[in-house]
């Protein structure tokens, strides 16, 4: 076998892993130590580490760097984790640069330039994705990520966008909150995903719903669904029985034709007897009470009628 048909080779098994091979899956093919130097030397490809080759000499994508830390540490003991296992699994709109993966507590690992090694109690069988790089599950990560946010707010969004994103399910990352808490911020995520599991969908629900409960305002219905003028709608937030609605507005909502669309919607739902007030979530964070004072106005206003 000619340098040609090698390269040919180690190129097509690299497609899958990010342009990125290990030394290991190259013996396999038949090409050696001697061989993997030659190419080296002659600059077409590059030595990352111990374990991997690059097979090119571009720009490597986060997809290459997991694998590479994988084959350092083992990838029949690691796996990736976290927001790296999340984003392996098409978690979009975060960046991390550091690479979370995890390991059971009992194997000694070396330390990994721009990776951070978790140790957890245990691995149950059934908290890896089965196929594709070596992975946790969408929720697993989810909730692990959100026990090592720098903050209780990205801990809120690692908990939220998964779910937005369609790569896990409200009820998957309830079981995986009791199931795989680890030790940091248990009663904050607890308190997260339990408002996950009844329907908020954005950190300005989560907010929202935060500061009803501590003005002792009564649990509402989210994510109610009404018939309008385009097909479904969902309301964010209603009091069934009391006809008033609650949207909490993001960023995307005054974005190009977004003004319109919503304000069909706001239209339509008027024109079925529910009153609506909208607060956007810059809003909710200047004006705080005097919106939450219109909320709880709005409801003594219905409970008189």
């Amino acid at each position: 076998m000619d340098g040609t048909a090698r390269r040919a080779m180690a190129r097509n098994l690299a497609e899958g892993q990010g342009g990125v091979v290990s030394r290991r899956q190259l013996r396999a093919l038949g090409i050696t130590h001697d061989h993997v130097r030659n190419e080296i030397a002659a600059e077409r490809w590059a030595a990352l580490g111990r374990q991997a080759v690059a097979v090119h000499r571009g720009l490597l994508p986060i997809e290459a760097r997991a694998w590479c830390a994988l084959w350092e540490v083992g990838e029949r003991i690691a796996v990736l984790d976290g927001v790296t296992s999340l984003i392996a699994s098409g978690l979009t709109g975060f960046d991390e640069a550091v690479l979370h993966l995890s390991v059971r507590h009992s194997h000694d690992i070396p330390k990994v330039d721009g990776a951070r090694i978790h140790k957890v109690i245990r691995r149950l069988e059934d908290e890896l994705v089965p196929s594709g790089i070596p992975r946790t599950r969408p929720a697993v990560a989810a909730v692990r990520a959100a026990g090592l946010a720098v903050s209780d707010r990205q801990a809120a969004l690692l908990l939220l966008m998964p779910i937005q994103q369609r790569l896990t399910t409200p009820d998957a990352l309830l079981m995986a909150s009791r199931r795989f808490m680890g030790r940091r911020r248990r009663g904050f995520i607890k308190a997260v995903v339990g408002d996950v599991a009844l329907g908020v969908q954005s950190l300005g629900e989560l907010d929202f719903a935060r500061l009803s409960r501590t003005r002792g305002l009564p649990e509402p219905s989210r994510q109610v669904v009404r018939k309008g003028p385009r097909g479904r709608i969902y309301l964010d937030v209603r009091w069934d029985g009391r006809a008033l609605v609650v949207e909490i507005d993001g960023a995307q909502h005054r974005e190009g034709l977004a003004v319109s669309i919503d304000n069909l919607t706001r239209n339509a739902v008027v024109l079925t007897g529910d009153r609506v007030l909208r607060i956007d979530r810059v809003g909710l964070r200047l004006h705080e009470e005097a919106f939450m004072a219109q909320v709880a106005l709005g409801l003594a206003v219905a409970t008189s009628r």
